[in-house]
Formats: C-alpha cells, sequence, structure tokens
C-alpha cells in the first residue's frame, strides 16, 4: 500500500523526466482544465456547458480526493496534520473553488448559485501544477510575495493620497470618493481611459505627476520578479550540473 500512495503521489506532482505515467496524467489534466473553461466563453447556459461541468467535476473530484490522500508525501511528514494543511493550503482551496460550479447543475437555481458559475475561472489556476515553468513562475512569486506585498500597500497609499487631493480639488468632477479611486487606480497604471478628465491646472499636474509615478511603480514589481526568476533559473540550472 505504501508503494502504490508514493507511486500515486509521483503521478499527482509535476512528470519528471522518463516519468510516462506521470506525463500523460499531467496532460489529461491540462486538457480538462482548458475543456473546463469553455463554458466562460459561452454567453449562455447549454447542455454542453452542462456536460462540461459534470465531466470536470468528476476529474478534479478524483484529483483532489488523491491528492488529499496522498498530502503527507506532500507535505514531507506522516501525520493528520499533514492532511489538514494540505486541505487548507492555497492549491487545495482553489481545487475546491473549481467544483462547485456543479451546484448551479444539482441545486435548485436562484441569483446566489449563479455566482458559483464564476468559480470556473479558478481552473486556470490549476494549470500551475502541470507545467514546470508554471511552477517555477509560483517559486519564484512565492519567494518575493513580501516584497511584493510591501509594493502593493504603498501603490494603495499613494492611490488613496491622490483620491484625496483630486478630490477636494476638483469636487465637481466627482460623482463619489469612489470615482476618485478609480482615477487615481487609472491614472497610476498609465491607462488613461479619458472618461475623468482634471479641468484645473493643479489637477493637471497632478495627474502627470501620478502617471510619472505609475511608470516608476509598475516597473518596481517587473524588476523584483524578474530577478527573483533568474536567481531560480540559476540555482536549477546548477543543481542539475552537479
Amino acid at each position: 500500500m505504501s508503494n502504490f500512495k508514493k507511486r500515486t503521489y509521483e503521478v499527482l506532482e509535476a512528470s519528471s523526466i522518463g516519468d510516462s505515467s506521470s506525463k500523460a496524467y499531467d496532460t489529461l489534466m491540462a486538457c480538462t482544465v482548458i475543456v473546463g473553461l469553455i463554458p466562460l466563453a459561452m454567453k449562455t447556459e447549454s447542455m454542453y456547458t452542462t456536460q462540461i461541468d459534470i465531466f470536470t467535476f468528476i476529474i478534479f473530484f478524483i484529483d483532489y480526493v488523491a491528492r488529499i490522500y496522498t498530502a503527507d508525501y506532500k507535505m514531507g511528514y506522516k501525520h493528520i496534520r499533514a492532511y489538514i494543511a494540505y486541505i487548507l493550503s492555497p492549491l487545495a482551496i482553489i481545487d475546491l473553488l473549481s467544483m462547485l460550479p456543479i451546484l448551479y447543475i444539482i441545486l435548485p437555481v436562484n441569483s446566489t448559485l449563479r455566482l458559483f458559475r464564476l468559480f470556473r475561472a479558478f481552473r486556470i489556476v490549476k494549470l500551475v501544477r502541470y507545467s514546470k515553468t508554471m511552477v517555477v513562475i509560483a517559486n519564484v512569486l512565492r519567494k518575493v510575495r513580501k516584497q511584493l506585498g510591501a509594493v502593493l500597500i504603498l501603490i494603495v497609499i499613494y492611490i488613496i493620497i491622490s483620491a484625496m487631493l483630486i478630490f477636494q480639488l476638483e469636487p465637481d468632477l466627482f460623482n463619489s470618493f469612489l470615482d476618485a479611486i478609480y482615477w487615481a487606480t487609472i491614472s497610476i497604471t498609465t491607462i488613461g481611459y479619458g472618461d475623468i478628465s482634471p479641468v484645473t491646472t493643479v489637477g493637471r499636474i497632478i495627474t502627470m505627476f501620478s502617471a510619472l509615478v505609475g511608470m516608476a511603480v509598475i516597473a518596481l514589481p517587473t524588476g523584483i520578479i524578474t530577478a527573483a526568476y533568474m536567481e531560480e533559473i540559476r540555482r536549477k540550472k546548477s543543481k542539475y550540473e552537479l
């Protein structure tokens, strides 16, 4: 049983060189994820979207149960805490959320259940497991999450301050403070839809300054991620050379 469990774990994880069974499983799951996203491209529900949801639910449920079954190998220790820790892990929660659209089929339809159809979008995150490149990117984001969190806090603070300033300088331009937040966010990301445009000189100066700051802010997380990604690639390359 232990050998079967270990082999199940090896098949479930991203395939290694020469493991045809694991590679075939990765391909199956990747195809299932892609098929499971098709209903999001359809305007209305139909017999086909129902069949897709049922098919993907069965595959995802088997995968979810199997991953819980081998959680002790995944977490690195054999204890009930390993299973609990895995169930509460981000990827396991995403696995669970990606199966929730089945409730729209088996339960009486109401406005709340319609929202569960949107949980199909979580299925695309499952692709992280079945691509080595995506695994590397996920590892990189995990390593720099604190730095990215600090940048996010800085961005939020700047957006709020900018919104407060423009809201006081040009109150007639906004219906609510949320509109000012929207303007500040659009300005700092340098998108500039043009639907809200300051008319005073000071307001335009703040807009230009926000755009300039936005270019620097956008470049900051890009640099952090790029540096961490190159470091991860070098680490893996040196590991293989050894």
